[in-house]
Formats: structure tokens, C-alpha cells, sequence
């Protein structure tokens, strides 16, 4: 039997196409999707296999609605503790109030396989669009969202290939701006302290590429290097700035992946009695509201939340200026505040 290579991407995918591609019946298809009867384990993942090329979703409305989709919308989200993702969430919330729209959030953990998972129950529902951060995603997830047949919005991050649209910044060019900030500001053995991001956390990786690019450009390389897993942030960025500090004490800045770290070293700092910004600056990243009451402003930069999420709202509910639905990238431009952790030039 002759296996199709690409379905038509305009259609939604069907029991038949997976039978071809698997080169089994559609009532064994059904079985082995469905969990129900007697298969062979070959067989079964024969079946398994030609479904996640094909990014093939079963259909969970029944009957008369089958062929229709919901008012929902999927919002899949890595974290539900990331003090970032709630300030999205509200401005998604924002613009779909009046559409008849609902968004349901899925969180993936930061896990390619869970917000594979994830992503496949969503769809099973048929919403009306999704909205999902980032735009890296394990090769079955880009299959499903690619054949979804609905409005596809990516968010946070624009450094990449959309598989619909895409709302966010440009974290590469992030990381830019803010080490020419503290270059221009004078200093020069600047360390870095963030989380482990060999393949997760893809916007953290991106502004610390942008923040090298810049630095070389100055001349300058990275003094120093912290990172951690897990735990409490504000904790950890006290244990990290303590240890970076303890082993290189010439460091005169300390670039930070997030807010929440850059706020334990800046209070650790402050407690040594160290110079702030004088002998040591000090910047993170997403201009968390909460960090406002710290003894000092933390040098940061805004990630645009609000915004982010009323623009891909915006765009799954047919609300933006061009009246199209879909196909859209757009860049937000974050602003950097420089607080009071980082010298006036």
C-alpha cells in the first residue's frame, strides 16, 4: 500500500490517513487510538508511529458536533509559578472577555514530552485556536500544530520560524541592549548567574548569546559563570552571588537570568556592605512589579507580558488592524530600566 508523504495541510487529518500511512485498517487504527481490543504490540506502534509523523489528533466531540469546533481556546504555559505568566494571562483574558471565547491553560514544566501531551489532549477538543510559549517544540508537537487547521500563536519569543504566528521579543537582541548598557556604564568583568539551559529554557539561552555577541564586540568575555536548578530563587541568587564573589572577587557586575535571582544577590550584596552600583552592578530580567519594595531598584528589562497576551488574543479572536486571522509576527520592544544597581554614565 502506497503511504501518502504530505497530507494536505489545508484538511483535517482522518482516520484514513493514518491507515495508509500505517498500512493497517481504519478499524484498527481506531482500536490502537482508542485503546480498545486486540492488538499486536508491533503493530500498535506501527500505528502510534504514523500518527505522530502525521501530527494526527482524534477527534473528542461526538455526534452532531463532530464537525464543528468549541469556544475554546488552548493556552499552554511552561510554568505556573513563573511570577511571568500571570500578567500574559491577563491580557489573553482581556481581549477574549467579549469574543465567546474561553481560554484553558495546560502547563508543560519546561518538558518537551509533557507539553507534547499536553498539546495532543487540546486538540482532541478541536478549539478554536491555541496560544503556547515558545517557538521550539518536539518534532510530533510541530506535526500537530502544523495539521491543526486553527489559528497557532506562539509567544514570548521571536527568534525563529513560527508554525502560524508569533508574539514577543526579540530576546537575542535583548541580551544585546543590556550588555552594551553595562558596558557603556564602565564595567568590565562581568559575570552570569541563571538557571541550567541546555535545551528548556530556549529564551534564557537566546539573550545569553545576544549578551556574549555584544560583549565580544566590546572586547569583553563572561568572568564568570553560576548556574542552578530548581529551589527557591531568592535563596538561590544569594547562594550564587555568594559563590561567584568568594571565587572571583574582582568581578564588577553580575547579569543575572532573572528578577527573582538578581533580587537574593542584590540583598546579599547589600548585606556584605558592598558599593551598589558603585564597586558591583547588578541587572536581571522581566521587570517583575513585586521587586519593586527591594532597598534598591534592580537594573532589568520589561518582557512586555501584558501586551504579549492581548496581541495573540488578538490575533486568534480576529481583533488586529488587518482584520487577518493568523500569519503574523510581531515584535514587541522591551525597555530597559537601569533602577539603581547600574552606574549612571
Amino acid at each position: 500500500m502506497t503511504k501518502p508523504t504530505h497530507p494536505d495541510p489545508r484538511r483535517t487529518l482522518t482516520l484514513r490517513d493514518v491507515s495508509e500511512a500505517s498500512g493497517v485498517s481504519e478499524m484498527t487504527v481506531s482500536r490502537v487510538l482508542r485503546n480498545r481490543g486486540d492488538v499486536s504490540d508491533s503493530t500498535r506502534e506501527r500505528v502510534l508511529e504514523a500518527a505522530r509523523r502525521l501530527g494526527y489528533v482524534p477527534n473528542k466531540i461526538a455526534g452532531a458536533l463532530a464537525s464543528q469546533r468549541v469556544n475554546l481556546v488552548g493556552v499552554i504555559i511552561p510554568s505556573l509559578s513563573n511570577m511571568v505568566f500571570p500578567e500574559v494571562m491577563t491580557g489573553i483574558s482581556e481581549v477574549l472577555e467579549d469574543t465567546g471565547l474561553q481560554p484553558v491553560v495546560g502547563v508543560s514544566n519546561y518538558q518537551p514530552d509533557r507539553e507534547e501531551q499536553v498539546i495532543y489532549e487540546m486538540l482532541s477538543w478541536r478549539p478554536s485556536g491555541m496560544i503556547l510559549a515558545g517557538l521550539e517544540h518536539s518534532e510530533a508537537s510541530h506535526a500537530m500544530l502544523q495539521q491543526a487547521g486553527i489559528p497557532i500563536v506562539e509567544i514570548m519569543d521571536i527568534d525563529g520560524t513560527p508554525v502560524d504566528s508569533a508574539v514577543g521579543i526579540s530576546h537575542r537582541r535583548a541580551g544585546r541592549k543590556m550588555a552594551q548598557a553595562i558596558v557603556a556604564a564602565g564595567y568590565r568583568r562581568i559575570a552570569f548567574l541563571g538557571t541550567h539551559m541546555p535545551t528548556n529554557d530556549h529564551r534564557a539561552r537566546k539573550r545569553l548569546e545576544g549578551f556574549e555577541e555584544a560583549l565580544a564586540q566590546a572586547g569583553l568575555t563572561i568572568a564568570d559563570r553560576e548556574y542552578y536548578s530548581g529551589g527557591s530563587a531568592l535563596a538561590k541568587g544569594r547562594e550564587m552571588t555568594e559563590a561567584v564573589l568568594r571565587r572571583t572577587p574582582d568581578v564588577d557586575f553580575l547579569y543575572y537570568s532573572n528578577d527573582m535571582i538578581g533580587a537574593g544577590g542584590l540583598l546579599w550584596c547589600l548585606e556584605q556592605g558592598l558599593d551598589v552600583p558603585g564597586r558591583i552592578g547588578l541587572a536581571g530580567f522581566n521587570g517583575v512589579e513585586l521587586l519593586d519594595g527591594l532597598p534598591r531598584r534592580l537594573a532589568t528589562m520589561d518582557a512586555c507580558r501584558l501586551e504579549i497576551g492581548r496581541c495573540a488574543a488578538e490575533i486568534i479572536a480576529g481583533k488586529r488592524p488587518s482584520g487577518v486571522i493568523g500569519g503574523e509576527v510581531i515584535e514587541l520592544q522591551p525597555t530597559l530600566q537601569p533602577g539603581d544597581t547600574i552606574r549612571r554614565i
